[in-house]
């Protein structure tokens, strides 16, 4: 097994910055960027695996197409990233979804000017006739997106929300011309994070500098 735990802290990065970072496996909170292969979860060792999706190679499954059309009377809004008080409150309903390592507040995960600093980030939020059911942020490189964190409201599960802003995420990232979505960690073990295996065209890092089409044999 590989090791790596870094961390640094990055106030402003480019496109292009942004780009290879994610590209070696590294992704951010705010201006903290980090990078890490394995972590111990529930005192067992869980070996990290950064994964991204080949826009050009994507397609939807088939209960991924019922999760659109079961989202399909939704209204779907992007404009640059913001903090306000109705996310704050659908983020507090949201964190109770989680038994450990609870976050305290949005703000664990974006800076106070999420727009731009560090980079470029957007929303892309849910609307129900007027009321807002959702919100993922995602930030912009020169060839690539990167899911930050989403939240949406638990009394609306049965919609598969969570999926569903990545379905979103990624035509949008098609739409923008981008060449990877890049959906967050997973583990190679079972876990939380399992959902964002189930996407077609996934790759994974191997933490040496190579990325390859990712086999759920192999997780």
């Amino acid at each position: 097994m590989i090791y790596l735990n870094q961390y640094t802290n990055r106030e402003q990065v480019t496109p292009a910055q942004l780009d290879h970072l994610l590209a070696t496996g590294w992704r951010h909170f705010g201006t903290s960027f980090f990078r890490y292969s394995l972590v111990i979860e529930e005192d067992l060792i869980q070996r990290v695996i950064p994964l991204r999706i080949r826009l050009a190679d994507f397609f939807h499954s088939r209960s991924q197409r019922r999760i659109v059309m079961r989202n399909r009377d939704l209204d779907l809004v992007i404009r640059p990233a913001a903090i306000d008080d109705q996310k704050m409150a659908i983020f507090q309903r949201h964190k109770q979804r989680f038994q450990n390592n609870v976050p305290d507040s949005l703000h664990d995960f974006l800076s106070a000017t999420p727009h731009a600093v560090p980079c470029r980030n957007d929303e892309l939020c849910l609307y129900d006739d007027g009321r807002l059911l959702a919100v993922s942020y995602l930030d912009i490189g020169q060839n690539s997106a990167s899911a930050v964190y989403a939240i949406f409201e638990p009394d609306e599960a049965a919609r598969s929300l969570g999926i569903y802003l990545i379905l979103c995420g990624i035509e949008y990232a098609k739409r923008l011309q981008l060449k990877y979505y890049y959906p967050g960690y997973a583990y190679r073990e079972p876990s939380f994070y399992d959902y964002k295996k189930r996407f077609q065209a996934l790759e994974v890092y191997d933490w040496q500098g190579q990325w390859e089409p990712f086999n759920p044999e192999d997780a």
